[in-house]
Order: C-alpha cells, then sequence, then structure tokens
C-alpha cells in the first residue's frame, strides 16, 4: 500500500527583500506519520520555511498543499488559525497568567470537561502531568517545553512544525524529551517537520533528514 502525501511543497520561493531570495524553488513531500529534519545554520531560511506553512509569511512563488488542498494560489489564501497545524517554538511561548492546564486547554472548543480532559490526556503522555496546577515561572526550561508541545499537540493536528524544540536543553533532559516527543508522534501518527542545526536531533529524532542549503532541500 502506497503512502498518504499529507503535506506537498511546489515551487516555493521567498526572501525578505527583492534582491536575495532564502528559499529557491523548494519542493519536497511529507507522508502521513513521517518525521522528516531539515538541518542549516541560522539565519537560512528554515524558520522562514516553517511560517510560510503554517501561514504566518506570504511565499514569493510557489504553493503549499495540505491534505490535498492548496493553501495558497494566485490570490487565495488560508489564514493560520483556519491551517490546523501546529507550531512549537524554541522559546516556548507559554502564556504567563495561565497555569499549566490552562495554557494546554488555550485553543481547544467544546465544554469545559471536555477540554480539561483533553489537555490532561496530552500532559499525561508527554510526563508532565504532575505540573498541572502550576504555572510556567515554576517550571525548569525542559518541563516548559513538554508542556508547550502539549499544548501544540492537544487539538490533534495531522501536521506540527517544530522550530529547534530541544535546543536550550541540557544533553540528558535532551534526550528524554526527544525520545518522548518521538514516541508520542509514532503512537498518535502525527508528521512533523522539525528545524535544527544540531544533526543529533535530526538523526535520533527523524526517519527522513535533510539540508538546506543555497536556497533548496537536499536529502542526506
Amino acid at each position: 500500500m502506497s503512502e498518504k502525501v499529507i503535506l506537498s511543497i511546489n515551487k516555493l520561493s521567498f526572501g525578505y527583500t527583492k534582491e536575495k531570495e532564502v528559499l529557491k524553488d523548494v519542493n519536497f513531500d511529507l507522508n502521513e506519520g513521517e518525521i522528516l529534519g531539515i538541518l542549516g545554520a541560522s539565519g537560512i531560511g528554515k524558520s522562514s520555511l516553517l511560517r510560510i506553512i503554517v501561514g504566518l509569511e506570504y511565499p514569493k512563488t510557489g504553493e503549499v498543499l495540505y491534505q490535498g488542498k492548496a493553501l495558497n494560489k494566485n490570490d487565495y489564501f488560508v489564514p493560520t488559525q483556519k491551517r490546523g497545524i501546529g507550531l512549537v517554538v524554541q522559546e516556548k511561548a507559554l502564556f504567563p497568567h495561565l497555569n499549566v492546564l490552562e495554557n494546554v486547554k488555550f485553543g481547544l472548543v467544546g465544554p469545559r470537561r471536555e477540554k480539561d480532559d483533553q489537555a490532561m490526556k496530552y500532559l499525561n503522555l508527554l510526563q508532565a502531568d504532575k505540573f498541572a496546577k502550576l504555572m510556567p515561572n515554576k517550571l525548569s526550561g525542559g518541563e516548559q517545553q513538554r508542556v508547550a508541545i502539549a499544548r501544540a499537540m492537544a487539538p490533534e493536528p495531522k501536521l506540527l512544525l517544530m522550530d529547534e524544540p530541544f535546543s536550550s536543553l541540557d544533553a540528558d533532559l535532551r534526550e528524554a524529551l526527544r525520545s518522548d516527543t518521538r514516541e508520542l508522534f509514532k503512537q498518535t501518527k502525527t508528521s512533523c517537520i522539525i528545524v535544527t542545526h544540531d544533526f543529533e536531533d535530526a538523526d535520533k529524532f527523524c526517519d527522513v533528514v535533510s539540508k538546506l542549503e543555497e536556497g533548496q532541500i537536499k536529502y542526506l
């Protein structure tokens, strides 16, 4: 049985100025449940690619297809909140005025009990349920990142984008969170693109590893 393609990037180009393009005719497919790593130095365009996919930037040319539907084409553009794609960034970005449970519930819809149950499900899967009533400033960096990933996973997106999610953690925390997150993605069949400058993160976490070089994706 052939694998199902969940995301297609076709002839994508992007630049913050007309003179310099950071992405040049980028093409790749991501299969359902696949974890793709994109390596590259800072400032090379990795984060820009994620921002285009999630709808925070407009591509100069090309299109993004998600679950077989175009997210941008000519004058057509699906806004971020309607794409159903999750995003986790390096800075964790938890709401400081909300406790952990309320952070993970943020963005969920439905009755309060259902939202509580859904949030606790993902906190439990990421071994962060014991932090549910704590405020973010009471958590370590690794604990905060577990909560950030749980929050992104709680709406159960088919695709999650991760921007340097493990880079600020020490070696032991990094390895544990990397392993737990990969296990969660495989358990839930969540597709993922992770951009990183760290080869070990890509090698240990991903099914396929590529490199963004001279504005294009090159597979290793």
